[in-house]
């Protein structure tokens, strides 16, 4: 069952403990809730010094959900485990929408203007808003549980797949490479391009073999571009022919997969893109960090038979995975949100102005997205309601809870839970 953070009276990490002496903590008034997300304790009083189990974080970078956990190496044991879905791609298309009215004012305000290029110097490492915004979102959560846990260590996912060995399968200098998890790396890529599925018959949830697109009877190579996926009814009827002779009456067919071979992955790109900038600011922390690629994540877990989420295959990170101890672990669910927008005003479809945005963020000591819990005793919506809360400067606050928005509800019978920071949180 996943743990409960505590840090003492001086706020330095103690071992994780189990939800039910966490509750007795609490009745007993030795202990007050510091943070909701990630639930931490801060203890009344100052223990003698006890001894704390050192933890190791693992992350497994994703382009758009990344898995984070806590494991104790000696035992095995999974403490904690969060799924962390980014923005990326949202920033991307909020950037785009932003060049082209800005592109298109120019042309109407300022049509000769000589254009201006290579005015602005971009610093060694740059990476673009959508690239950067996941690094950040991982380094905020790593900070946080560095903060909560006795980390002493990291493991990160480097490489999504060794491309070096996914070229070259006799490449020499590790030894992992020529023994059990040869081959990973390679079937790893090809379900992730192929969208798990047959390229042939679109099949899904069935064994799926590598198949050569132009067959080696006939000259085709090993070449990651000449591979994809097909069922084994596919691979027999195809047999050693060719390709453009297989799929001679549906040339749309033929034509989406000599594209799709030749594509690289948009994902792992991004992954790729954004890895190493990960890794300093990972080093950063000062922690040893230790690096592995993604066939050796499938590896260790297809040999403890585990499914593939991301918070699993956070948890079989790196060569340091022991027999994992998973029994009862729900992941906390983490969405990046961002922190609103600077908009002055809001338009309508046509891009005309159709409401004012104030200034003033906070009223009354909330700002909205904050979560609160509204116990309201007198009027028509008298009743508990628990949710992020939207504000308003007359004081007359909206709740949306998990049954729906509550309209309406004073300021003075809302109590703060956890302050907005730019994420949401799930279990």
């Amino acid at each position: 069952m996943s743990k409960v953070f505590v840090i003492d009276s001086e706020k330095r990490p103690l071992n994780p403990i189990h939800p039910a002496q966490a509750r007795q903590l609490l009745r007993n008034k030795k202990a007050a809730i510091y943070r909701q997300f990630p639930f931490t304790l801060i203890l009344a009083e100052s223990l003698s010094e006890t001894p704390v189990s050192p933890l190791r974080l693992k992350v497994d970078p994703g382009a758009k959900v990344t898995g984070i956990a806590l494991v104790n190496d000696a035992s095995g044991e999974v403490i904690f485990a969060a799924e962390l879905k980014h923005r990326g791609f949202a920033i991307r298309d909020a950037l785009t929408s932003r060049r082209q009215l800005r592109r298109s004012r120019r042309a109407r305000k300022t049509r000769y203007r000589q254009p201006r290029f290579l005015n602005r110097t971009r610093p060694p490492g740059w990476l673009t808003p959508s690239l950067q915004s996941r690094v950040d979102n991982i380094k905020t959560l790593v900070d946080k549980l560095c903060r909560f846990a006795p980390i002493v260590a990291i493991s990160q996912e480097l490489v999504r797949f060794d491309m070096q060995l996914i070229r070259d399968p006799n490449i020499q200098g590790k030894e992992y490479q020529q023994g059990t998890l040869q081959g990973f790396e390679t079937r790893e890529y090809l379900l992730e391009k192929w969208n798990r599925q047959c390229a042939y018959c679109s099949v899904k949830d069935v064994p799926l073999q590598i198949e050569h697109i132009h067959p080696r009877a006939k000259g085709g190579s090993n070449s990651i571009t000449n591979l994809t996926l097909s069922c084994e009814k596919c691979n027999i009827k195809k047999g050693v022919k060719d390709i453009k002779d297989f799929l001679k009456k549906d040339p749309g067919l033929l034509s989406k997969i000599l594209t799709q071979a030749k594509r690289p992955l948009a994902d792992a790109a991004a992954v790729n893109s954004t890895r190493w900038a990960l890794f300093r600011v990972l080093e950063a922390t000062g922690l040893p960090v230790e690096t592995g690629s993604g066939g050796l994540t499938k590896f260790n877990r297809s040999q403890q038979k585990l499914e593939k989420t991301h918070w699993l295959d956070a948890c079989c990170v790196g060569k340091s995975t022991p027999k994992l101890i998973i029994k009862g672990v729900k992941p906390l669910l983490v969405a990046a949100n961002g922190h609103g927008s600077r908009q002055s005003c809001r338009t309508d479809k046509f891009g005309f102005p159709s409401r004012h945005i104030p200034r003033e963020k906070i009223h009354f000591g909330f700002q909205t997205g904050d979560i609160v819990k509204a116990i309201v005793t007198t009027g028509k919506k008298i009743g508990n309601y628990v949710g992020k809360v939207a504000i308003r400067s007359s004081g007359s606050f909206n709740v949306s809870t998990k049954n729906g928005l509550v309209q309406g509800i004073s300021h003075k019978f809302c109590n703060p839970i956890h302050a907005k920071d730019g994420y949401s949180y799930a279990i």
